[in-house]
């Protein structure tokens, strides 16, 4: 009987990353190693304000952030079930006080007050972020992105990290006219 119970759980689990993907576009990835030591400097450790993580995934990149900046909220959006549970019970055996888990559509979100934002998107999600970043995020707010750029926008730096993907890594800051 636990067998069954266990297969049938797993097979869940694995047809609702599917189906999360095909709704989302993209499956959920971890932010390795490499990429988070390269990522987490460009953020500074006294930073009081709100971070928003857009995909959390498994909280890699989430929970780093919360250590990075324990003086800031961090708030890591997730729309996949399997993988916002792994998020909500790891925050619920190792909590960090400074991180709030949501899970929620990040575009359905308000983003008005953020003083950075993380994100390991794929190139469609981040054609459809850019606008509502111009229209909500503060102007001197910073963009954080992995991997993937956004389209029309010039990073204020860029870096690539030696990493088998050779991953780039973007940080834009929000324009004063984007008010």
């Amino acid at each position: 009987m636990f067998p069954l119970l266990l297969l049938a759980l797993l097979l869940g689990g694995m047809l609702s990353i599917v189906i999360y993907t095909l709704r989302t576009g993209i499956s959920p990835m971890p932010t390795l190693g490499k990429v988070r030591r390269q990522l987490l400097p460009l953020i500074e450790p006294e930073l009081e304000g709100t971070v928003l993580e857009l995909g959390a995934g498994w909280g890699t990149l989430a929970f780093a952030l919360a250590d990075r900046c324990p003086q800031a909220k961090v708030v890591a959006f997730e729309l996949s079930p399997l993988p916002f549970a792994f998020c909500w019970l790891r925050q619920r055996l190792a909590p960090r006080a400074n991180l709030e888990l949501r899970r929620q559509d990040f575009l359905r979100a308000s983003f008005s007050g953020a003083s950075v934002v993380v994100c390991y998107l794929f190139p469609g999600a981040m054609a459809r972020l850019a606008p509502k970043l111009l229209a909500e995020l503060p102007p001197g707010a910073c963009v954080l992105s992995h991997t993937f750029a956004l389209r029309g926008w010039k990073p204020e730096r860029s870096l690539v990290v030696d990493d088998l993907y050779r991953t780039p890594i973007y940080l834009y800051t929000v324009p004063a006219q984007a008010s």
